[in-house]
């Protein structure tokens, strides 16, 4: 089993998602989360000049089983790409072991 966590833009977060369930990835965890990015500068917008070093960001985490890992990357590679500074990043981990806690099953099969 693998674990996924990708780093995307907000704005991308709904056609991601949609697209993993298309894929059969049909359970994750995400929340909002801050980050300070490579960007030093600032963006202007009608002359004011807005500080863009603190960033907003949707957080996504992912477990898989092995066979899903390359197809659930590539989904979150090509969907949440803008070619932009900021589009996000991909860590992924591996998991020894994983448990239902309703029945106590254990293993690939508790991502059912």
């Amino acid at each position: 089993m693998k674990k996924i966590e990708a780093i995307i833009r907000r704005s991308k977060y709904r056609e991601v998602k949609d697209e993993l369930h298309k894929v059969g990835v049909n359970f994750f965890t995400y929340w909002d989360v801050t980050g300070i990015g490579n960007e030093k500068q600032g963006h202007v917008y009608r002359g004011v000049t807005f500080n863009t070093s603190d960033i907003q960001r949707r957080f996504l985490s992912i477990v898989v089983n092995d066979d899903f890992e390359q197809i659930t990357i590539d989904t979150i590679l090509k969907i949440a790409h803008t070619g932009h500074i900021g589009d996000g990043k991909i860590f992924v981990s591996d998991i020894n072991e994983a448990y239902r806690i309703r029945t106590g099953e254990k293993g690939g099969e508790t991502l059912k």
